[in-house]
């Protein structure tokens, strides 16, 4: 009889230690928590309740991240899946060019689009948003053109609109429109290569400067050079490509960095390395990072081993143009700063079809203000399995909210002859935020 109220008595004591452990690991009651964690804590191994408290919030924590990163695993092979097919009739009574995560500029002439993405940059509404200085650069010299982006950045903050042979009457007026308020030099307009003295002539109200070039090499550093005159002082990174015409959709991947920040972009050649660029290099006096844009087929190890001379050398490189756009997107250099780095959502993009490298180069700007979008190559207007990869590795994702974001937004350039509708509606849903559990919008 004893030894059964001894039993009794310990069934009692084990069921009411097991009910206090059970209340106070409860997360419904936080009231008989807090008082079982300050009680004398007899019966249980968690001493004061701190420890045991905290050990409970890592382990719920814990699964809650593995929960989230096995969501993101699972929705990322989801994005990574192209459709698995096309409604034909997406396009019958179509009316719009833009779609919810796609602003397109519909132009497929490289003068009239660089109007385009000034008008949208710069609405010059008034004095905060309109623009200083003013950069026409010559359509049919992309390696000039693309150098000049180096000048978009602040101080000039301006435009880089196309002139070709002439500057054209609707250029004219875009720069009536914009008003440019001149640089900290004063400078409203920089007109770049070797142009007839009757077209400076119509820009005889601005304060205009000229740079010209030998070659692309010699302009590269002279654009250089000027740019260092503006901002006081010389970037101690540079990004070298190759200015070959089978190296031009790999080069032209710089294009929205060099308009964002002031690192500029000097060339090498079949050739080697031009006395341009090494003078140029050698004008930093504390030593210079180099970035090599491409593949060896693009610049060869030769010369990257002689660029060492000069500097620290990394070489970004990508098989072909998307994935090139795509590695120079991804990549940062945590010691110096240098790179996109964008590896997860909350960005926007540039979409342009390698078939039209020059509407990349005028669009380049929305780099500079707004979504401050790095440039992502279309395959001849199409999107590959690398793209979709990526697309899918910063697929915006919420876990409570949509309202609560990140977003992603991108800009298309050039019509649908060069980037179709049925790729531009692929894009849109791929930057889509959905449910990182994986219920769509769920109630939303």
């Amino acid at each position: 009889m004893k030894a059964m109220i001894v039993n009794k008595r310990f069934l009692l004591i084990s069921f009411l230690v097991l009910s206090l452990v059970l209340t106070a690991c409860s997360p419904e009651d936080s009231d008989n928590t807090e008082e079982v964690h300050h009680g004398n804590g007899e019966g249980m191994d968690h001493g004061d309740g701190k420890d045991g408290e905290d050990h409970h919030g890592e382990y719920e924590s814990g699964e809650v991240e593995m929960d989230k990163q096995e969501n993101r695993v699972h929705l990322e092979q989801i994005a990574a899946t192209p459709p698995e097919s096309l409604n034909e009739n997406a396009t019958i009574g179509l009316s719009v060019t833009n779609t919810k995560n796609v602003t397109r500029l519909n132009e497929d002439d490289p003068v009239a689009l660089s109007i385009q993405a000034s008008q949208t940059v710069w609405p010059a509404t008034h004095e905060t948003n309109q623009p200083g200085t003013i950069i026409l650069a010559p359509l049919n010299q992309w390696q000039y053109a693309l150098a000049s982006l180096t000048l978009v950045h602040h101080p000039n903050d301006g435009p880089m609109l196309y002139w070709e042979k002439e500057i054209s009457d609707d250029v004219l007026t875009e720069l009536s429109r914009l008003q440019p308020k001149g640089n900290n030099e004063g400078v409203q307009v920089l007109v770049l290569g070797d142009i007839d003295d009757k077209e400076l002539n119509k820009l005889d109200d601005y304060n205009v400067e000229q740079i010209k070039g030998e070659n692309p090499a010699d302009f590269a550093k002279k654009v250089e050079e000027r740019f260092s005159e503006t901002i006081s002082g010389i970037q101690p990174n540079v990004i070298i490509g190759s200015s070959e015409e089978n190296a031009k959709e790999y080069t032209i991947t710089v294009a929205n960095w060099i308009t964002h920040m002031n690192e500029s972009l000097l060339y090498v050649n079949n050739e080697g390395i031009p006395q341009e660029t090494i003078d140029a290099l050698k004008s930093r006096d504390d030593g210079v990072t180099i970035y090599i844009i491409g593949p060896e087929e693009v610049i060869s190890e030769d010369v990257a081993d002689e660029l060492e001379t000069y500097g620290t050398v990394h070489r970004i490189e990508g098989k072909d143009p998307v994935a090139q756009s795509i590695e120079f997107a991804s990549f940062k250099d945590a010691e110096t700063g240098f790179g996109w780095g964008i590896t997860n959502p909350g960005h926007g993009f540039v979409f342009s079809s390698t078939g039209t490298p020059e509407l990349a180069i005028a669009a380049a700007p929305f780099a500079h203000l707004g979504k401050h979008a790095p440039l992502i190559w279309l395959d001849e207007g199409e999107v590959t399995s690398e793209l979709y990869e990526y697309m899918a590795s910063v697929k915006p994702a919420f876990i409570e909210e949509p309202t609560e974001g990140p977003y992603n937004h991108g800009y298309v350039v050039g019509s649908f002859n060069h980037v179709s509708f049925a790729t531009q509606g692929i894009l849109d849903e791929k930057m889509e935020i959905v449910s990182l559990g994986g219920d769509d919008h769920g109630g939303h």
